[in-house]
């Protein structure tokens, strides 16, 4: 043996030697004899090359990217949300090519079975009639939705995309967890996985022979725009909004496929036709890929309680105007106590067992399954027949053999007998563990992967590989985020070279990108249009915030004649207080913050990392103990800072209707804000300074020296900050600017008349155009800054509304 092959192998001894598989567990990594599954042997030398310092700063580099991608799930507890950063484990999951075969077989039968049930419990009901399934599991079940009964969807199918949460047993083999129908997560999260780990492992990843994903999100792309047929209306995805757990996802996914990202009050119905409400008006929908639970969409037919849903929806279903994905209803085949049936149905109607079983449910509404459940409690999971959660999961289910006192058995045994209709039983499930990188050594962890279909012309297409949850410990009950559980990428290893499809470059349909450009949803809009208002209202604060203290820290008394006047006038009163004056920006960067975050489809990462950079920044320097001087550096970072992000969206924004709106916003705030403060900075009875406080407001002191030879005047103030169509900061500027952009805006072609937004904000630029600074009078400002809010409204009730 070579010099370099026996280090090799002592670096890959060191590496595992403290992994230690659990007795009774099979492991993903480790044969029973101890060796490494042939598999793993690539990458586990590969891994044995880098000592544990080398490795935190790879693994860091994958966290960075997560971290400037937006990629965060939101944690809860029993008061607040928050944002958390994404739990990568950054040892993938590796499962060969020939074994991926035999799941995805496995799987795709499965979703043959589900395809058929659901269509016969909202049809023939032949599978009641035949005794193969009772009757009681949808009468009594919440998630069977009665109005869907005869409702033939206008695909055909019921469902098209699916995810399955698998494990492997002690015996090797698979088994169904659960079976994710509603709407399934993780997809999205599976890209962004694996884009961070080609970033930790960027060497070993280009060379080996791992099953890109990109294919599998451009072939069901295609299949989306193939549905849809010959239908103009859009496709979008339904979500409940930003404080959902999975709303990266939901926009991610919208943004990366080309949809429009839509919520319930987006949507309209008309006529059996749904609609989009967007900025050119009512738009028709085609599809919807819905990612909220069926009895949410539609309070008139499901749930009247629902604050996310759309009325009418279902009419529109069932005059097949739309086409909804997965279909309404179709949440009932993640019924627990439905997995005892499974296997029965598939035997009798498909002739045939499933491949990969289920584990093992028994429903307790059967004397004979309930007898079995009391006896064999000790080794059983116990918990609610109607619930879609997979019980493993379930911090409600309970486990006798976990409780070594047996202090719940008594308990147990009376409910079963009591209400047993109300339960399933399930085997309590051991799984195989796989390595994670925890305190600088590899340690094995419970795992199962979450497996993804996705219905093609061609039938039913696998995502090879993608996504694996992994327990927080040797628990297999804390594989969720929210208790401490970790996602894994997993690799598809093939024994020949595979396609290299990029998962940055997902080829869109040409007709894809000409619908979406034009359709941009009214709340999007309005979002966008006052993330600019209050990101320019935040600047202005903290533009006054630096001049006040600047004065204070050159000697200027709180009481003096400017700083009164600054409270008085330009600060609507507030209190000589530092806290106080600053939630005046403070407030704002919050709003806009909120604003940002339900756009997450049309608003950059980057602009959004600068945006939450910014108002942390601006919280820490609420909470820091800073000396009296150093406020107005501490805010001219601020200004940098929010500066920054403004020049980020103008520079790498794409020039659509959405960055219009927000230009748009940005521009009536710095008009209707001058048009507040110069006549109070330009009166006779101002005090002194207020002139030169005027220009550095105005952020013009130096454009003001280089015009005019002369000190301030109330002439040179006005032809500077009002009257100067080439000033950036200047009121003519932004009303031709916004008049530019009411120019491009649905409805005001040439073709068409003059609509009322474009008439008034002619009228506005005209105003100014026709004014010099002889005969311009500081008072008329009062006027147009009221104009400006009459013209707010009008592009209000025109566009966003």
């Amino acid at each position: 043996m070579s010099r370099s092959g026996s280090m090799q192998d002592v670096s890959r001894l060191q590496l595992l030697s403290e992994y230690a598989p659990r007795a009774g567990k099979q492991d993903e990594l480790m044969l029973p004899n101890g060796g490494i599954r042939p598999v793993w042997r690539d990458f586990i030398e590969h891994l044995s090359r880098f000592t544990p310092d080398d490795l935190t700063t790879r693994f860091a580099r994958g966290n960075q990217y997560l971290r400037d991608a937006g990629v965060l799930f939101r944690h809860y507890d029993d008061t607040v949300s928050s944002e958390r950063d994404w739990p990568l484990s950054h040892i993938p999951v590796v499962i060969d090519g020939s074994e991926w075969e035999e799941i995805s077989t496995g799987l795709v039968q499965r979703a043959d079975l589900l395809e058929t049930v659901v269509q016969d419990v909202y049809g023939n009901n032949e599978l009641v009639a035949a005794g193969h399934l009772p009757a009681t599991l949808l009468t009594q079940n919440p998630a069977w939705l009665r109005p869907m009964v005869g409702v033939s969807p206008a695909g055909g199918n019921f469902l098209n995309f699916l995810a399955f949460e698998i494990g492997r047993g002690p015996d090797g083999k698979w088994w169904v967890i659960s079976d994710m129908i509603e709407a399934p997560s993780g997809a999205g999260f599976a890209i962004e996985n694996r884009v961070a780990m080609s970033r930790v492992f960027p060497n070993f990843f280009a060379n080996a022979k791992i099953h890109r994903l990109a294919t599998f999100f451009q072939e069901f792309q295609k299949s989306l725009f193939d549905y849809r047929g010959n239908s103009k209306g859009q496709i979008a995805v339904l979500s409940p909004g930003p404080m959902n757990d999975s709303y990266f996802e939901h926009a991610y996914l919208a943004r990366y496929l080309g949809l429009l990202l839509v919520e319930g009050e987006d949507l309209t119905v008309q006529n059996g036709q749904a609609m989009v409400r967007t900025v050119s008006g009512p738009m028709p929908l085609s599809m919807l890929w819905r990612r909220i639970s069926g009895p949410q969409c539609d309070p008139l037919e499901f749930n009247a309680d629902s604050q996310i849903g759309t009325p009418g929806l279902l009419e529109a279903v069932r005059r097949r105007n739309l086409s909804v994905v997965n279909a309404l209803g179709a949440g009932v085949l993640e019924t627990r106590a439905l997995m005892a049936f499974l296997p029965r149905i598939s035997r009798e109607v498909l002739g045939q067992p499933l491949r990969i079983p289920n584990v093992a449910t028994w429903w307790c509404g059967q004397p004979g399954e309930q007898t079995h459940v009391i006896e064999n409690r000790a080794k059983m999971m116990i918990g609610s027949a109607f619930s879609t959660t997979p019980l493993i999961s379930d911090p409600h289910g309970i486990i006798l053999a976990e409780d070594p006192n047996f202090r719940q058995d008594e308990g147990v045994t009376e409910l079963l007998r009591t209400k047993g209709r109300e339960l399933v039983g399930q085997e309590a499930v051991t799984l195989s563990t796989t390595p994670v990188w925890e305190d600088g050594h590899l340690v094995a962890r419970p795992m199962c992967l979450r497996v993804f279909l996705g219905r093609t012309s061609d039938g039913w297409r696998v995502m090879p590989g993608g996504y694996a949850r992994v327990s927080a410990g040797t628990d297999t009950k804390v594989f969720a985020m929210q208790r401490g559980g970790k996602v894994a990428d997993v690799w598809v290893a093939s024994d020949r070279p595979v396609e290299k499809a990029s998962l940055l470059a997902v080829a869109r349909e040409s007709h894809a990108n000409q619908s979406l450009s034009r359709a941009l949803p009214s709340r999007a809009a309005d979002n966008l249009y006052w993330l600019g208002r209050y990101v320019e209202r935040a600047e202005l604060n903290m533009r006054l915030f630096r001049a006040y203290y600047g004065r204070v820290r050159d000697g200027a008394p709180e009481n003096s004649p400017l700083l009164s006047f600054m409270r008085a006038t330009l600060l609507g009163g507030a209190k000589a207080d530092a806290a106080v004056l600053a939630r005046r920006f403070e407030a704002p960067l919050e709003r806009a913050l909120h604003a940002a975050g339900k756009v997450g489809d049309r608003f950059s990462p980057d602009g959004m990392m600068a945006l939450k950079e910014l108002d942390q920044t601006a919280s820490r320097l609420r909470d820091m103990d800073i000396p009296l001087d150093e406020k107005p550096r501490d805010i001219s970072l601020l200004l940098r800072q929010i500066t920054g992000f403004a020049g980020l969206v103008h520079e790498n924004m794409f020039r659509s209707l959405g960055w219009r709106f927000l230009s748009l916003g940005f521009s009536l705030e710095r008009a209707t804000n001058m048009c507040y403060l110069l006549p109070a900075l330009v009166s006779a009875d101002a005090p002194d300074g207020a002139l030169d406080l005027a220009l550095e407001i105005g952020d013009s002191t130096i454009s003001h020296r280089a015009r005019y030879s002369v000190t301030a005047s109330p002439r040179s103030v006005l032809d500077l900050l009002a009257l100067d169509e080439r000033n950036p900061r200047a009121i003519h500027y932004h009303i031709s600017r916004a008049r530019s952009h009411v120019s491009e805006l649905p409805g005001n072609s040439r073709d068409h008349a003059m609509t009322d937004v474009a008439r008034k904000a002619l009228q506005l630029e005209t105003s100014l155009a026709v004014e010099t600074s002889e005969t311009f009078e500081p008072d008329s400002l009062h006027t147009l800054e009221s104009e400006l809010r009459d013209f707010s409204e009008l592009i209000s009730r025109a566009h966003l509304v």
